[in-house]
């Protein structure tokens, strides 16, 4: 691969420039500077796996305007913009099977924007979705050279690594409940629920005891950072991965003979009574909660009542702007107006008073209107039956391990479209990165070549 010798000049007249300025001290940053940029461009890949590792930690530069997160997707979009103009990057890569979705959301995107009720809000969320844009964009292209099982492993190092940071350190709670380096104890638990799919297959594939060991007290602490976040819908989307993962592995289950029944009986036993005791009791009230809605009484739990008040607006703005919507990043605007807000507002802080819909379904179809809302879900859908053909494909072709590898990315892909449900996230990094790879990965399992007995 050819270094384009432009850059390689460009990084010497900033070096030069920088000793002569009076910040000569900065002009080794430019060499450093280069040399990372001279790996990347060696290794795109690098910079997707870095950019899915620094995710968790974004909160540490939340107010700054330069990050490593954005250092690092900026070099890499330079990168890859420059490799597919040498053709050093096929362009055949950038198909898919999810950009006609991709396509109509964006058209009726641009009309719901221009129909704006404020278009200074919608411009400020397009800048929000062009990172997720771009993120789409860059794994399409470089997704074949990740290392998924590297990937797994950053993810849920960097995950359990803030899991630990909010559970022994009021500094990343709010209010009580653990949100690592997040504002919303919820947007943490959607990365908890992502990374423990992850983690579990770490522990099944680890070569000896001592990494099962270590895999798996990474997943007690994810564990145990969800409980700490208190997330009802965190334990909802968890309860429902862990019977997708037994349901997988349903055929391993008939190695247990009745013999081992006793012994399961009493882990469960001895499990289950320890970790109600060791469940907050802030979290055990927030559960009990959820019985007033099957008994249909009226909810007493102020959040509930905020999430049945964002439907109901919900509700309303799409009856009135079906087609378009009322516009990009609209919703806490028309709330405002509503008696709900000041109802549910503690000081009446513009905060409390413009609040999200914390559904990025219901955000999308109330702002965007019904059209953009289905190509929204269908690109989604798209999404997890691409990860189901994939692990086909696989099976078909006699590689377990990669078939599993499916399995998991399919689990912590849907766990990320279920929590969608629960928050305002249509930019949120994992989810862009999460779609174009099950495109990539349907493609690149579809290509592999048959097994001789498979062919027999």
């Amino acid at each position: 691969m050819i270094f384009p010798l432009s850059i390689v000049s460009l990084f010497a007249l900033v070096s030069l420039g920088l000793l002569a300025s009076p910040w000569p001290y900065l002009a080794p940053g430019a060499v450093i500077g280069l040399v990372g940029f001279t790996v990347l461009y060696r290794k795109p890949a690098w910079g997707l796996l870095g950019i899915a590792a620094l995710v968790p930690f974004e909160g540490f530069f939340k107010d700054s305007s330069v990050s490593g997160s954005k250092l690092l997707g900026a070099s890499l979009a330079v990168i890859v913009m420059l490799q597919l103009a040498l053709h050093q990057i096929p362009s055949q890569r950038l198909r898919s099977n999810l950009w006609h979705c991709l396509i109509g959301f964006m058209v009726m995107y641009l009309l719901s924007l221009l129909n704006s009720d404020d278009l200074g809000m919608s411009l400020g969320h397009l800048r929000e979705l062009s990172v997720g844009l771009v993120l789409f964009v860059i794994t399409l292209l470089i997704g074949r050279e990740l290392n998924l099982d590297l990937f797994a492993r950053l993810v849920t190092l960097a995950v359990t690594a803030t899991c630990a940071m909010a559970m022994f350190s009021a500094k990343f709670q709010d209010q009580g409940r653990a949100a690592g380096l997040l504002e919303d104890p919820n947007a943490f638990a959607m990365l908890i629920a992502f990374a423990i799919p992850l983690g579990l297959l770490l522990v099944i594939r680890s070569p000896n005891l001592l990494h099962r060991l270590f895999w798996g007290g990474c997943c007690l602490l994810l564990l145990g950072g969800m409980t700490k976040t208190e997330s009802r819908s965190g334990l909802v989307v968890l309860a429902l991965s862990l019977l997708i993962g037994i349901w997988h592995y349903r055929a391993q289950l008939t190695h247990i003979r009745p013999r081992h029944l006793g012994f399961v009986m009493l882990g469960a036993a001895i499990v289950i009574p320890l970790a109600i005791y060791a469940m907050p009791a802030g979290y055990m009230a927030r559960i009990q909660s959820l019985s007033i809605l099957s008994a249909g009484a009226k909810a007493q739990d102020e959040s509930l009542g905020r999430r049945a008040s964002y439907i109901v607006v919900g509700s309303q703005m799409i009856r009135e702007h079906p087609v378009l919507g009322t516009g990009p990043g609209t919703f806490p605007l028309h709330y405002a107006t509503t008696g709900y807000a000041k109802a549910f507002s503690a000081n009446r802080k513009i905060g409390d008073l413009y609040r999200r819909a914390h559904n990025t379904y219901l955000e999308i179809f109330s702002e965007l209107g019904v059209p953009a809302g289905l190509f929204f879900v269908g690109m989604l859908g798209h999404g997890l039956y691409n990860l189901i053909r994939a692990r086909a494909a696989w099976m078909l072709r006699r590689d377990g391990q990669r078939a599993d590898m499916m399995t998991h990315l399919g689990v912590s892909f849907l766990s990320l479209t279920m929590f969608l449900m629960f928050l305002s996230a249509p930019n949120q990094k994992y989810v862009w990165i999460m779609l174009a790879l099950t495109s990539v990965l349907r493609i690149k399992a579809e290509q592999a070549p048959l097994s001789p007995e498979t062919q027999a």
